[in-house]
């Protein structure tokens, strides 16, 4: 199962991942409107979704399912905006926004790997192993 994976300490608070980010979904370079939100003060922190799917079970409608390559993906024609999977996110990568009605995450297109100069920010594979420790056996029909 892919996902997209960091490195904080390769991090240059450069911004470039927010800008791809919000420039390829949202048409506007505007960080509050990234899929991926970098920590500016102090020392780097990259805050991006991992697919662990804990919002999958939180959704009333059922409007957030995993693809069959594992990406936790949401229904925006499902979702009612209730906003219950950002405030339950144990990654806190749940993002939202007032222009739109809908959360937005994190999809592991890998735009912004392929445009972070240091490798900050790098599309890795999980293991089967590995996806049963977060509790991912479902994409593995297990």
């Amino acid at each position: 199962m892919k996902y997209l994976a960091k490195d904080d300490s390769k991090c240059i608070q450069c911004g470039t991942c927010e800008s791809i980010c919000s420039k390829t979904y949202y048409k506007e370079d505007n960080y509050e409107k990234s899929c991926i939100v970098v920590k500016k003060d102090g020392k780097p922190e990259i805050n991006v979704c991992n697919q662990c799917g804990e919002c999958i079970d939180i959704c009333p409608v059922i409007a957030i399912k995993r693809d069959k390559q594992g990406i936790v993906r949401i229904n925006k024609k499902i979702c009612v905006g209730c906003f219950m999977c950002v405030g339950f996110c144990p990654q806190l990568s749940m993002r939202q926004h007032d222009d739109y009605i809908e959360p937005f995450k994190c999809i592991a297109c890998g735009l912004c790997a392929k445009e972070c100069p240091t490798g900050a920010i790098y599309i890795a594979e999980r293991s089967d192993d590995e996806a049963k420790e977060m509790n991912l056996d479902q994409v593995f029909n297990r």
